[in-house]
């Protein structure tokens, strides 16, 4: 045997195989498919190929899906028609059929729930005569672009996204995700210098918490108890990699409880590299440091399977710090509950089965054609 199939069916491989009960949600292993814009919903409407895009990652046993960025209904969600709205009768059919699919094939599915903010261009598709939002009207670089929100459209905004997550537990998903990270509408809230409000919806790191505050517990409301509310967080943007939301793990601490408190079941926790540690003086990295302050269960992601940074490892050839052992290691002492991937499954959807089966010389290696068509 050769030793990527001996390192493939070690005892640390098997972490990534073990079921995990989250609240009544049961999932056969620890591997999620991370959300990734696809830009193959014309009109907003996902269709067959969607949902049999999402069917195949089932079918090759990963746990957990959770959806490319689906819009609320708010006309400046987005700047991309091509992006699929989680409203409307035609949409949300199709989100149906999605999630019936993946059922089919055993598998498990959140809709991730987006609003994009003042990251959309004014004037784009497919409703250019609408302006921008963002809580200070400022973009990612804190040029101005529009005014504030008023309390009206923060009032509408909680309200879409609790509509979306009763549709989705009404049409069959088993939880939802609410995108509050990488600088779009929830994040800008959190970030200082996109959050220059003076009213209760900005101030200190806690204080800018209460918009995503109010949409937890509308969405919960909404829900029940016991349907799963995931959130995605990040301390890096999209044009600033080295931006951080808390610079100390107290004021993580301080971030993170009120939205505990609101009601979120699991942290999803965006980093670039997942090997990274998050804070000087430890090696644990985000999604480590947000279990530990808040007792959650957290997915881990970033660079979790490209061919130079994963699938490499198991021939021998990977860098220290992007071993898989040391994603293993991390996983099986528990520093976090679940492994998010994202281009590896991407381009080959049956990366998962390959990595249970020891087929690592059929690892397909991504590349960006991927981007261009539903594998």
């Amino acid at each position: 045997m050769d030793n990527s199939n001996t390192v493939l069916h070690s005892h640390s491989v098997e972490s990534l195989f073990r079921p995990i009960a989250i609240g009544n949600l049961q999932l056969p292993n620890r591997v999620v498919m991370a959300p990734m814009t696809r830009s193959f919903s014309p009109g907003g409407v996902p269709g067959a190929d969607v949902a049999a895009y999402y069917r195949r990652r089932a079918e090759n046993g990963v746990g957990l899906i959770v959806t490319e960025g689906t819009l609320i209904n708010h006309p400046a969600a987005t700047d991309d028609p091509n992006v699929p709205n989680f409203h409307g009768e035609k949409a949300l059919q199709g989100w149906a059929n999605v999630a019936s699919a993946v059922h089919e094939a055993g598998g498990r599915i959140f809709p991730q729930l987006w609003h994009i903010g003042i990251t959309r261009r004014n004037g784009t598709e497919p409703n250019p005569e609408v302006l921008t939002i963002g809580p200070s009207g400022l973009k990612l670089n804190g040029e101005k672009l529009t005014e504030p929100m008023t309390q009206s459209e923060i009032d509408d905004i909680v309200a879409a996204f609790a509509q979306a997550a009763a549709d989705a537990k009404r049409i069959g998903f088993d939880g939802i995700e609410l995108h509050g990270a990488h600088g779009y509408l929830i994040d800008q809230f959190f970030w200082e210098k996109t959050n220059k409000r003076t009213d209760q919806y900005g101030g200190d790191i806690v204080a800018r918490t209460r918009f995503a505050v109010e949409i937890v517990e509308a969405c919960r409301r909404a829900v029940g108890p016991d349907f799963p509310i995931q959130l995605r967080i990040s301390q890096w943007k999209s044009t600033d990699y080295n931006a951080k939301l808390a610079e100390t793990p107290e004021l993580l601490g301080q971030l993170l409880a009120p939205l505990v408190a609101a009601g979120v079941d699991i942290f999803h926790c965006s980093t670039r590299r997942f090997w990274e540690p998050e804070f000087e003086g430890s090696d644990l990295n985000f999604a480590g440091w947000v279990k530990k302050l808040t007792g959650k269960p957290t997915i881990t992601v970033g660079s979790v399977g490209l061919d130079t940074e994963f699938t490499s490892a198991f021939r021998g050839t990977g860098s220290e710090t992007a071993n898989i052992d040391d994603l293993l290691v991390r996983l099986e002492r528990e520093e976090f509950d679940l492994v998010a991937i994202g281009r590896a499954l991407l381009i080959d959807p049956a990366w998962l089965a390959k990595i249970r089966d020891g087929r690592t010389d059929e690892l397909v290696p991504f590349n960006v054609e991927a981007l261009r068509k539903l594998y």
